[in-house]
């Protein structure tokens, strides 16, 4: 995946909360989904069907990709495909009060940075990009900073998380940074056992 370092982009104010992975990415999309890409139509795809002023509609946040969204985001199922959805569509990064632990968990682990900010951070944003869509935000992993036109906040982030963003590591490429370790241990094995092979 690639590496998360320093990200500016215009933002896109999600101003909901208690949104769920299913709102996210609706069911009725992933019926027939074999791939991790092309999900970009179904971010929020009943609210975009059904509500032709929702945010993504509009053509002032087209190309956006850094998405402010209200607290308890991606809560419910451990649907992948939420996360897929929004990195599809372009988003580098999800701002929010609280995430769903699920989706905390997995978001990094394709490259997508969740960070939390205290609420008032939040409207602010919102704010900013609903009275100027061109407003730019920088969020730095190096620094774990947000800074925006007033704003200029740090967010916490655990190291070992932060490490793989900021080397484009997902899990596989973490396990190959041992495969030496990996075959120290098959060979004092005994040569009974079931042994690993790669490719």
């Amino acid at each position: 995946m690639d590496a998360f370092t320093v990200h500016t982009g215009r933002v896109v104010p999600l101003r909901r909360s208690d949104v769920d992975t299913d709102q996210i990415f609706p069911g009725r999309f992933g019926r027939n989904a074999t791939s991790r890409t092309g999900y970009a139509r179904a971010l929020f795809g009943n609210w975009r069907d059904q509500e032709p002023d929702f945010v993504l509609n509009q053509p002032a946040y087209q190309g956006a990709d850094i998405l402010v969204a209200g607290a308890d985001f991606a809560t419910g199922s451990s649907r992948e495909y939420a996360v897929w959805a929004l990195q599809d569509y372009g988003f580098k990064a999800v701002l929010s009060p609280r995430f769903g632990d699920i989706f905390r968990g997995n978001a990094p682990k394709r490259g997508l940075l969740p960070v939390v900010l205290d609420q008032e951070v939040i409207e602010h944003l919102w704010t900013m990009a609903e009275q100027d869509p061109s407003t730019l935000v920088t969020v730095d992993l190096v620094e774990r900073r947000v800074t925006a036109p007033g704003i200029s906040v740090g967010f916490e982030i655990d190291d070992d998380t932060r490490y793989r963003l900021l080397n484009g590591l997902d899990d596989i490429a973490v396990t190959e940074h041992h495969l030496d370790a990996v075959d120290a241990f098959e060979a004092r094995r005994h040569p009974g056992l079931p042994q690993t092979t790669r490719g």
